[in-house]
């Protein structure tokens, strides 16, 4: 007889410091259901790293996701990026000098706007990785039979594609056009990689290829689990589902600065991906369930349940902005993060204990909330409404 629970997949997103809500959704729901295990896991970006250590975690789902919040209240942007104002200026007038010259003479390579070589070093330490950076907890948990299988996504800026890496047992790959998937011994790098956020952070090289943050170029968010076998889904979205007189509602006051800008490509490519692909799942759903029984099919509904926040985390930021590194809020004002109702591209990188600490609680309260719909879900062989 299979396990309870035994064909559900956790999917997370991106969205940077968002990752921290993310965290606070899964300690409410350990704190509830303690014994609780889910064995597929796939993730982006921020989504990523949530994901790998929960993957290499050696206690329960309760103990690992008390860590989890512990590791992301630990973080601090130092420990993120190079806050040093030298570094960044430097950065600041390398990009410059190089955008000037035309490409002419000999300029070292345009790489992110901030170092950063203190997230390898804290990701290396809270992973519990070997010399060779890999992530050992996650062959334990493979092997012990709590965990089937994990996926981490990147995009390579070397083939333009997506490429999803996998780890865990009886994995049949897949390939799709400008997507692929590949089996890996997971390591710091490849959670790196797929956090890497376009032209802020560097891009990381795992094996022949450079990689960028994986949400560039994913298309279809929930097909990583989807192939692993997933016959439920939860996913915990970072972005607040506005009304549509919120939508409606213009953010800035005149021109739109360039953090207004970023933050609608960047919500575009880590937010709105994930959105139109549970839309589609929801509809093939519909028309699986609205199917007469003699027309048989190999395909199957896929329960999937949304979490998603309370409150606009863009403009929840907003509020921790003054307390941001000096020289840092003196770059990020000058693209305009004061000038934007919603400064979602801020709300990405802040990465300081206040925001953090709020973000966890909200992601708390927030599955308390909707704890009902959780439990029904989690409830195997009771569909969420």
């Amino acid at each position: 007889m299979p396990k309870p629970n035994d064909a559900v997949a956790l999917v997370l997103g991106g969205g940077g410091a968002r990752g921290a809500y993310q965290a606070g959704v899964l300690r409410a729901i350990a704190r509830r259901k303690p014994a609780l295990n889910i064995p597929i896991l796939t993730g982006i970006s921020a989504g990523a790293l949530n994901m790998a250590f929960l993957a290499s975690h050696p206690g329960s789902m309760a103990r690992a996701t008390e860590d989890l919040v512990a590791l992301w209240l630990s973080i601090v942007p130092e420990r993120v990026f190079d806050v040093n104002p030298g570094g960044l200026l430097a950065n600041v007038f390398r990009w410059g000098s190089r955008l000037l010259s035309g490409g002419l003479g000999k300029h070292e390579s345009m790489r992110g706007l901030v170092e950063t070589t203190p997230l390898r070093s804290f990701l290396r330490t809270s992973l519990a990785s070997t010399e060779s950076d890999r992530i050992t907890g996650i062959e334990e948990n493979i092997a012990s039979g709590r965990l089937r299988a994990i996926a981490l996504s990147a995009t390579s800026y070397s083939t333009g594609q997506s490429v999803t890496w996998v780890q865990g047992n009886d994995v049949s790959l897949w390939q799709r056009p400008q997507r692929r998937s590949e089996l890996a011994r997971l390591s710091v790098e490849h959670v790196m990689a797929s956090a890497a956020l376009p032209l802020l952070f560097p891009a990381v090289r795992v094996g022949d290829e450079w990689y960028g943050d994986g949400g560039i170029r994913l298309t279809a968010p929930l097909s990583p689990a989807l192939h692993l076998g997933a016959t439920r889904i939860l996913t915990i979205s970072t972005r607040y589902q506005r009304s549509r007189a919120e939508a409606d509602e213009s953010q800035i006051a005149g021109y739109p600065p360039p953090a207004q800008v970023l933050g609608v490509l960047y919500n575009a490519i880590f937010l709105d991906l994930i959105d139109q692909d549970i839309v589609r799942l929801e509809l093939m759903n519909e028309l699986l369930r609205q199917m007469p029984p003699e027309k048989e099919t190999d395909l199957s509904v896929v329960d999937i349940l949304v979490l998603r926040p309370s409150q606009d985390l863009g403009r929840l930021s907003s509020k921790y902005e003054p307390r941001l590194p000096s020289f840092f809020r003196f770059l990020s004002r000058g693209l305009g993060t004061t000038k934007t109702a919603s400064p979602d591209i801020l709300s990405l990188v802040m990465f300081q204990r206040d925001y953090i600490e709020a973000l966890v609680k909200l992601g708390e309260s927030d599955a308390e909330a909707q704890w009902d719909r959780i439990d029904r879900f989690l409830e195997p062989g009771i569909p969420s409404d």
